[in-house]
């Protein structure tokens, strides 16, 4: 489990590593609500590195902000790898960063099902290298509540972020 003083210090970590490489990042956010935004925010000198973060809670927003497809939605549903693809390169393109992770999960406490259960959490990190870019996605399954299940989210997130530095 974490807590804030430990998410506080990776998002300094995070926040110095992006500095010191000279890189962007941004977000794109579902089921966390702007949580990782917020805790990369929380570290003074963070507008050097954080281009900005979208919360697209709902699919409508989804589609509207990040231009996830519709069919990419009624195909996999919202917490799904391929939504988690066009949301991150979504906010790659978007804000013009280097970096973007993108969330979608089922916190809980409801939400859940057989396939998707409670604490099912997509992930992905879009990474621009020149011209290109790659994109990958990871499926997390954490046991807890709600706040819990979001609070190993931001976590997970930030820590991938530092991984692709």
């Amino acid at each position: 489990m974490a807590d804030h003083e430990s998410i506080l210090k990776l998002s300094e970590a995070l926040v110095a590593e992006l500095a010191s490489s000279g890189k962007m990042v941004a977000t794109a956010e579902s089921c966390t609500g702007g949580w990782i935004a917020k805790a990369i925010t929380d570290v003074a000198g963070s507008s050097e590195v954080f281009a900005y973060g979208i919360v697209s809670y709902s699919n409508g927003a989804k589609e509207s902000l990040l231009g996830v497809k519709l069919a990419t939605l009624e195909d996999n549903g919202a917490v799904s790898a391929a939504v988690v693809d066009e949301m991150a390169n979504g906010a790659l393109n978007l804000s013009g960063s280097d970096i973007a992770v993108a969330v979608s999960g089922v916190a809980g406490p409801d939400g859940g099902s057989k396939e998707k259960p409670v604490g099912t959490v997509w992930f992905a990190w879009a990474v621009r290298d020149g011209s290109a870019v790659k994109i990958d996605q990871q499926c997390q399954h954490f046991t807890g509540d709600r706040d819990l299940v979001r609070e190993l989210t931001v976590v997970h997130a930030l820590q991938g972020v530092r991984e692709r530095i």
